[in-house]
């Protein structure tokens, strides 16, 4: 297993699909310096240059249900800041990590057709030691970091060590994912999922609807129940009332 160290890149993901090959069938790359980064839908994930953690791990193995590694790296990423700091988050379905109400992580799963076949790179950023009034700055009222939440945190020694501890976490789970899906971390998905019990709205394109989220089923989809009956989301905008402002 390779861990590759950047002083600088534009992304860690868009670096890992034109260097694969250096990380082939399973490795990972790490910055604390993305000058590029992104989130889902193309939104910009801004830069704290020393004071977060920029993480792809890349993954060419088959795989029977890749659309749910945001669900996996979720856990991945949860298991690993527990463990290293003892910061117990919550997964905001699919893929957002929140401390105490803040998004401190997002993650960005993305594939790319090479001559080795399918790759899959597996994009986190962590929020480590950014103040409050970097999010102010970026207006970003509900983001956070461990230090904004009270965890101590050293990023020169931290950054190396939580890149490791996530590519450790990720071997752990890698081989009964890859052979049977979500199905073996729903448990621990539902557990640390805030969705559940909560009301939520959705859209998929210019349709919004609401209903009470009442599981995770085993292919990773929230089950929502209102007046309507019971409906199955996959896909699409999902906000939780009470978290990032939606009241």
């Amino acid at each position: 297993m390779r861990i590759e160290y950047l002083e600088q890149c534009d992304s860690t993901n868009s670096w890992a699909k034109k260097n694969y090959a250096q990380l082939v069938p399973f490795g990972a790359v790490y910055t604390a310096d993305q000058v590029g980064g992104r989130g889902r839908l193309g939104r910009r994930w801004e830069n704290a240059a020393g004071q977060a953690l920029y993480y792809t791990a890349v993954v060419s193995q088959p795989l029977v249900q890749p659309e749910t590694l945001p669900q996996l790296m979720s856990i991945v990423v949860a298991d690993a800041l527990q463990k290293q700091f003892g910061a117990a988050c919550q997964i905001k379905w699919p893929n957002d990590l929140l401390l105490n109400g803040k998004k401190i992580a997002g993650i960005l799963c993305e594939s790319t057709e090479t001559p080795l076949g399918r790759v899959w790179v597996l994009g986190v950023g962590i929020n480590l030691a950014q103040n409050e009034a970097h999010f102010a700055a970026q207006s970003l009222p509900y983001a956070g970091s461990l230090a904004t939440q009270g965890t101590a945190v050293n990023p020169k020694k931290d950054i190396p060590a939580l890149a490791e501890q996530i590519t450790g976490q990720l071997s752990a789970r890698l081989p009964a994912f890859s052979q049977e899906g979500f199905a073996p971390l729903r448990a621990d998905y539902c557990a640390a999922c805030i969705n559940l019990g909560r009301t939520v709205t959705w859209t998929n394109g210019e349709k919004t609807d609401s209903g009470v989220c009442a599981d995770v089923d085993e292919t990773g989809r929230l089950i929502v129940k209102n007046e309507t009956g019971e409906r199955e989301i996959f896909t699409g905008e999902v906000s939780v009332k009470g978290i990032y402002g939606n009241l």
